[in-house]
């Protein structure tokens, strides 16, 4: 299931709009707020989807029926890109448990996604936000999955991008046929000959925190 946040209009496109633009994506505390501040609203529209339950609040003048959150998510994100995003989220759901997955890219014909790190409770029927803000080729993502489902099965799992090409949604629901949800602020043009998402931002773990070697 694909929830496509940027199709109403809300701030959520303003601060996209700077994380786009080349005049703005060059002040790289900006775009690094930017993105934290599109985490915490993404995570305000995904808590729209968890479980809650029935709860009394005592107020200083009266009782108040309320309702509670069941069970934090775990968040689980894919390393340098995300962190900002995934701070973002941590705002909102500050009681979850929280990963790390070290992932890259390998130029060759064929684009390969290696995976060097993994830090990771155990996830046996936990809700799971599996945190890339760049969704390209899908091939992280699903590369990331095969190897978290060692630490449990998940009954849940939300894959929550910031940008979406359409390749990468398409991989994505060609791999996982149930139990998962793919969040976004945008659905792309496609990718480039370098798999590279058009229109996108560029790279944002160079922007977000320098390029690397």
């Amino acid at each position: 299931m694909l929830v496509n946040i940027g199709k109403e209009n809300s701030v959520a496109k303003h601060f996209l709009n700077e994380l786009r633009n080349k005049e703005t994506q060059n002040n790289r505390q900006l775009f690094r707020i930017n993105l934290y501040r599109l985490g915490q609203i993404m995570a305000y529209e995904l808590s729209k989807r968890l479980t809650y339950i029935d709860t009394q609040i005592q107020t200083p003048l009266a009782n108040h029926p309320s309702h509670h959150l069941k069970e934090s998510p775990v968040l689980i994100t894919i390393l340098r890109a995300g962190l900002p995003y995934f701070e973002g989220l941590l705002d909102f759901f500050p009681e979850s448990d929280a990963g790390f997955i070290g992932a890259y890219r390998v130029e060759s014909k064929e684009i390969e996604i290696k995976l060097d790190y993994l830090a990771t409770n155990n996830l046996d029927d936990k809700t799971v936000c599996l945190i890339d803000p760049m969704l390209a080729t899908g091939k992280s993502i699903i590369r990331s999955i095969e190897l978290l489902k060692k630490n449990g099965t998940p009954k849940h799992w939300h894959i929550v991008s910031l940008l979406a090409a359409p390749e990468g949604i398409t991989y994505i629901e060609n791999h996982l046929k149930k139990d998962y949800t793919l969040w976004t602020f945008a659905v792309e043009q496609k990718l480039n000959q370098h798999a590279y998402i058009i229109p996108g931002l560029g790279d944002a773990g160079d922007l977000s925190f320098g390029e690397k070697i």
